[in-house]
């Protein structure tokens, strides 16, 4: 293969992916590493095949240009007293020189060089990242190593890594626990050795206040390294701490109790009074309040929870709608922003606001008539694809700080989740599962014009699953006759 096609080849395979942008926030953008890999080894295989073709012209050009010498090695002054040996010996040379330049750079490592040259390849922070985020779902669903690996195991060397995160982030039981299943799994072929966890295991167990497991991991490290000082004097610092202190924290052990009440939803711990007063509510067909356009098409409505009034839509968008949609969305997805933040880990997903094509105008004029609201102030229709233990922590949709608020917010799925990824609304105790195809309503506005504290929700973390859903929001401005306003204090 030449070096125009390896170019061509690689240019083509690798620009659909090129954003410049994070990889872990995204689970669309981590599943496009395959194709990445996949590019990645093909062209390597191109450069090695293209690179052994020209070694063996170079081979069989080697011998030709060593026949064209014939200088004495022995007496070269006494062959330089001939003027014309001399010349010709010039020549010889620079006609070599430039055979073997011409040869050589036909050599594509420069150019290969150049090509992976890309922001495709996730950076090292991208892999911390993606580490810390499973490290924050073993906090959150208060998982073990052996819990989180069920489906996919780490190998020694992965753990490690795992541990050596947590470590940093000061997240010492999950950094302790990593690095035993670390050291569980050690081969001949490990890059992380016995003494590394040891020290690690040791450390981490001094950190989290497990005094006796420090020294046992520590007197371990010392017998496998006798002459280590540094572990002597740690060893001896532990034992005297131990004695000054009498709290013995199990490392070994998570603590599975919270009082998180965001938390317990997403992990289901629903609460029985919640769960009867769910099953008294109803639905029903809808026709979005006699709407002309639903009058032969009414949409299955059922209420999710009375006050604040949760509404969920059934089959409102159809599986052609949603590709659609992600398809659209896909190399326009970027980091996800909170209000007045900009960026943070209280959100980690990847979203874009969608101009309106003939689909998405639809679809929005579908929200319209289902809601009864105008759109004319509305948002545009923001996409969002969640990213490794994708979340979005309890938040409001709206203030009492603004003008023109969004009075409510029309939240569909794209996608189910196996695992994780409800929306949950801690103040109330409502748990909402994803399911594709359907939608969830509310208004975050009271009538009179305040923000409903009840309507705090949250995006839990996605466990197992690919979460895609996408949002409308609707403002004040032109819903003065659709929802009238009111002077009352509770409505």
């Amino acid at each position: 293969m030449t070096l125009k096609e390896l170019t061509v080849f690689v240019l083509f395979s690798w620009i659909v992916f090129t954003t410049g942008d994070e990889i872990f926030s995204s689970t669309d953008k981590v599943a496009q590493l395959f194709e990445v890999e996949e590019d990645l080894l093909k062209t390597f295989s191109l450069y090695i095949n293209a690179e052994e073709k020209n070694v063996e012209t170079m081979k069989s050009i080697l011998p030709v240009l060593q026949l064209l010498t014939y200088l004495d090695p022995d007496n070269p002054e006494k062959t330089m007293r001939d003027p014309v040996a001399a010349y010709k010996l010039i020549r010889r040379v620079r006609r070599e020189w430039l055979t073997i330049v011409k040869y050589t750079q036909l050599s594509l490592y420069e150019e290969y060089q150049n090509l992976l040259d890309y922001e495709n390849v996730p950076e090292a922070e991208d892999l911390n990242d993606a580490a810390s985020e499973l490290i924050r779902l073993q906090e959150f669903y208060k998982l073990y190593p052996h819990n989180i690996t069920k489906e996919t195991s780490l190998n020694a060397d992965e753990a490690y890594h795992m541990g050596l995160v947590a470590y940093e982030e000061d997240k010492f039981q999950h950094a302790f626990l990593w690095f035993l299943y670390s050291l569980d799994r050690l081969t001949e072929n490990s890059i992380a050795t016995e003494k590394k966890l040891l020290h690690f295991l040791s450390s981490s167990a001094y950190h989290f206040g497990s005094l006796p497991v420090a020294i046992y991991f520590g007197q371990r490290l010392l017998n496998l390294d006798p002459t280590n000082d540094e572990v002597k004097v740690e060893l001896s610092l532990y034992k005297h701490i131990r004695f000054q202190r009498n709290s013995n924290p199990d490392i070994f052990t998570l603590n599975t109790k919270s009082n998180n009440s965001y938390e317990a939803l997403c992990r289901g711990e629903v609460d029985e009074r919640t769960s009867k007063r769910q099953r008294a509510l109803s639905c029903r067909y809808s026709t979005g309040g006699g709407n002309p356009r639903l009058m032969y098409a009414p949409v299955k409505e059922e209420v999710e929870w009375d006050e604040p009034r949760i509404i969920r839509y059934h089959d409102i968008i159809s599986d052609r709608e949603i590709e659609i949609l992600k398809n659209i969305s896909r190399h326009q997805l970027s980091r996800s922003t909170i209000r007045y933040y900009g960026v943070s880990n209280i959100r980690t997903s990847q979203s874009v606001f969608l101009e309106e094509d003939n689909t998405v105008a639809r679809i929005s004029q579908n929200i319209a008539d289902i809601t009864g609201l105008s759109v004319e102030s509305a948002d545009e229709l923001n996409v969002q694809n969640y990213g490794i233990g994708g979340r979005f922590e309890p938040h409001y949709d709206a203030s009492d700080e603004d003008e023109n608020e969004r009075i409510a917010t029309f939240l569909i799925y794209m996608s189910d989740v196996e695992i994780g990824g409800a929306t949950v609304f801690p103040k109330v105790g409502v748990a909402l599962k994803p399911k594709k195809g359907s939608a969830v309503f509310w208004y975050n506005l009271h009538k009179h014009g305040r923000v409903d504290w009840d309507t705090q929700h949250a995006g839990c973390p996605v466990l197992v699953g690919n979460k895609w859903v996408a949002t409308k929001w609707f403002h004040e401005f032109g819903q003065e006759f659709r929802r009238p306003c009111s002077l009352s204090d509770w409505e």
